[in-house]
């Protein structure tokens, strides 16, 4: 389509081509029933169909083992914030986080609402800017269990391992990088995951636990925020986001024919580094924000000199059809989000743009 943005929201995002116009295909007819599946029953066969081959090529694409179960949820990954410490949390025992930025700040802030809690390590006095080092963890004996957040979308960091935490469950917040790379759920005791950067539309949240977590809370909790009122239906005690299950099991098919985890890593880090290279080989016309070492495969977050570049930079830039380079409210800056679904010829248009700019007002 040739009126197709360059789309680089840091979500909701890019969403496949192919994905979207199957969808528009399928929106007002679905599967011969005479009904947009928008309009069926969740209880009916032809949604459980989408509803349980979702789940079922979910498993496949992120190898998940036996003993977790796989639920779809609504409120985005802000209230798993909540849910998390809420179902988690046991007498005596604390919640350990990792402060890596303004994600993990606001889960943080959620959790202290219901228990105490501890700043397992920070990187902070660097601005968030760099993920702690595995070895700067320091993990409490009573921990409850281990959060990070393994994408900060904002400052653009990301973890290249996770690490290893032994008995105590690592619970990970992977709403802006899951399926970017194959990733060893068994590392975890809980996945989450608001779907609308790499997975589907807004409005569906993925949670991968382990049975084993899945308990009475020991808090007094909203039926609807507890783990076990989901596991034990299969994700169906109340009405699910239907459609939006439907686009993420589209949204997965794609990813197979695309290679898989595997497969969307090795054209991710092609993406990232077309454009890191342009940032690091600028000669400091462009500066990434976040340390080398900690770079994210999903948001590439960079500066120029003065905030009046910044700004024509933004406006030029929206004015030849990319959308979504301006830095979040917080941080400012400029940040292009490159999730799966954004396409390498979005890239490279970027990067030509990003050199005639710099040719311009260098």
């Amino acid at each position: 389509m040739a009126n197709r943005a360059y789309n680089f929201n840091a979500g909701p995002a890019a969403l496949p081509l192919e994905v979207l116009e199957k969808a528009q295909k399928q929106f007002v007819e679905f599967e011969n029933s005479g009904m947009s599946l928008m309009e069926m029953s969740h209880r009916g066969a032809i949604y459980e169909k989408v509803h349980y081959d979702t789940e079922k090529l979910l498993r496949e694409l992120l190898s998940i083992p036996e003993g977790y179960k796989v639920l779809f949820v609504q409120g985005g990954a802000s209230t798993q914030f909540a849910m998390v410490p809420l179902n988690l949390l046991r007498p005596e025992t604390t919640a350990a986080y990792v402060a890596t930025g303004s994600w993990a700040t606001k889960a943080i802030q959620e959790a202290k609402l219901f228990g105490d809690t501890t700043i397992a390590a920070s990187s902070e006095a660097d601005a968030y800017n760099r993920i702690p080092s595995i070895s700067e963890l320091n993990i409490p004996e009573n921990a409850a269990y281990v959060h990070l957040t393994s994408n900060e979308t904002i400052e653009g960091t990301q973890w290249a391992e996770y690490p290893d935490t032994g008995s105590i469950p690592l619970v990970g917040d992977l709403s802006s990088d899951i399926l970017c790379q194959p990733v060893d759920v068994s590392k975890f005791g809980v996945i989450y995951a608001g779907a609308q950067k790499n997975l589907g539309p807004s409005g569906v949240t993925l949670v991968i636990i382990r049975e084993d977590l899945i308990a009475k809370p020991s808090l007094t909790v909203p039926t609807m925020l507890r783990y076990d009122t989901h596991a034990k239906v299969d994700s169906l005690y109340n009405t699910p986001p239907t459609f939006g299950i439907y686009m993420v099991g589209e949204v997965l098919k794609w990813l197979k024919e695309q290679g898989g985890a595997a497969g969307m890593e090795k054209r991710n880090r092609e993406k990232a580094a077309l454009l890191y290279d342009l940032i690091d080989g600028s000669g400091g016309f462009y500066r990434g924000f976040a340390d080398k070492g900690s770079r994210s495969l999903m948001n590439a977050t960079f500066r120029l000199a003065t905030e009046e570049l910044e700004k024509q930079f933004v406006k030029e830039s929206e004015a030849q059809g990319f959308v979504g380079l301006k830095g979040h409210r917080s941080v400012g800056g400029l940040r292009a989000s490159i999730y799966n679904a954004v396409p390498l010829d979005s890239i490279r248009a970027l990067t030509d743009f990003m050199r005639d700019f710099q040719s311009r007002n260098g």
